[in-house]
């Protein structure tokens, strides 16, 4: 008998035709004799809503009082899912994360797992029963209900595999697996057999939705090797694991875009020293996560000063400026400003640190296209340049053409 984690997201769980649809998926596997612990996101576009309902009363509601907002998605599904289940005669409990155990510190909306303590979770798998976990929450050891921020139900699923050990975790979403590409938008993306962890960190950080960055931290760190594959259907997916040596053969694994970034330039700080650490240790203590940075120095009316640009997530971008607005009286910099109109394109591969030319392969892509580049970020293994969002879908089939066909 295997124990297996299986978590459902936002699609996969959008409406009650699809909850029957995973009720079932469950007891088929369920009647192999597994164990199932089942964790799901909310049903789609309840999250977006409840953000709405809030940003309809003020722009920047109150972080503790999302948390209690946002939470009640995961709630809806869980019990729905649990009544699905019992409709096909299969003893099943719902719970929500503090119930599961899940303990996080008390960053509200961007939460981070501290620990788990499945005993509960465990007591009902051993009853018989299927178990539903709602994602994407936690509890602080004082009581206060958390969110683990976007794509937190994929981080609850793998913290709660490596804390129950679990045989299996697969992550059911509305695609096959992981592509090269977003096939939405490049035709010819090819699904991968397999991924690296630390290929699969970046494509997350650079844009792609099929997994959340920190639960593909989570599961490099605790070797919770997981399989990403298809709700509506019965292929196999994406198995995501340690690099194995073949994966350098292949230079360049995917290619993605993230529509989510907003770029933020700080205008005429003056050239000293500590100026820079004085802005982002402001913006970490905000819990604004920083991507890109480009700094550039001039004179001004015979003084060196320098624009600092960064990048951030959409949703943190008008928090971010309000922040950095509350400097300026230490600062003494010119102006913020803010443009939204950007993404971030990408290209990784584990293969990229034994093979020379790829960024000047890249960058003539690009050029041809006649693509402007406004900011440029590299790691061992992947690529990044901020470009205008018009040219985002454009950019990404070209490049993906380049090197993938």
């Amino acid at each position: 008998m295997a124990l297996i984690v299986q978590k459902f997201g936002g699609t996969s769980v959008g409406n009650t035709e699809r909850i029957r649809n995973v009720a079932q998926r469950v007891a088929r596997a369920r009647a192999q004799g597994d164990q199932i612990v089942v964790v799901v996101s909310a049903m789609s576009g309840v999250t977006d809503g409840l953000i709405r309902l809030a940003k309809e009363i003020t722009s920047l509601p109150a972080e503790r009082e999302m948390d209690m907002l946002l939470a009640t998605g995961e709630q809806q599904t869980i019990a729905l899912t649990a009544i699905a289940l019992h409709a096909l005669g299969i003893p099943a409990v719902s719970l929500t994360g503090a119930q599961a155990g899940i303990v996080t510190d008390g960053v509200h909306t961007k939460a981070k797992i501290r620990n788990i303590s499945p005993a509960q979770v465990h007591q009902l798998l051993d009853a018989g029963n299927v178990v539903i976990v709602a994602g994407f929450q936690g509890q602080t050891n004082d009581g206060q209900i958390t969110t683990l921020g976007r794509g937190g139900s994929d981080l609850t699923a793998i913290a709660l595999a490596a804390a129950l050990k679990a045989d299996l975790c697969q992550i059911y979403t509305d695609v096959d697996g992981v592509y090269t590409a977003d096939p939405r938008i490049v035709p010819t993306a090819q699904k991968l057999p397999e991924i690296s962890y630390d290929e699969m960190l970046e494509l997350a950080g650079a844009g792609a939705k099929v997994m959340q960055l920190r639960s593909v931290e989570f599961a490099k760190k605790f070797n919770v090797i997981f399989e990403v594959r298809s709700s509506q259907n019965d292929n196999p997916g994406t198995i995501v694991k340690e690099e194995t040596q073949s994966m350098e053969n292949v230079v360049v694994r995917g290619v993605s875009i993230d529509k989510n970034q907003a770029e933020v330039t700080v205008l005429g700080v003056p050239d000293q020293p500590g100026q820079a650490a004085r802005i982002f240790r402001a913006l970490a203590t905000a819990a604004i996560n920083v991507d890109m940075i480009v700094q550039n120095v001039s004179h001004a009316g015979g003084l060196r000063v320098t624009d600092i640009s960064f990048t951030v997530d959409k949703p943190d971008l008008l928090k971010a400026t309000h922040v950095i607005e509350g400097l300026k009286p230490d600062l003494s910099f010119t102006e913020v400003t803010a443009d939204e109109n950007i993404c971030k394109l990408s290209i990784v591969g584990v293969g990229m640190r034994s093979h020379a030319g790829v960024a000047a392969r890249m960058f003539d892509v690009l050029a041809h296209e006649n693509i402007n580049i406004g900011m440029i970020s590299t790691s061992e293994i992947k690529i990044s340049v901020v470009i205008d969002l018009p040219d985002g879908d454009r950019a990404l089939r070209a490049v993906h053409q380049a090197f993938l066909g």
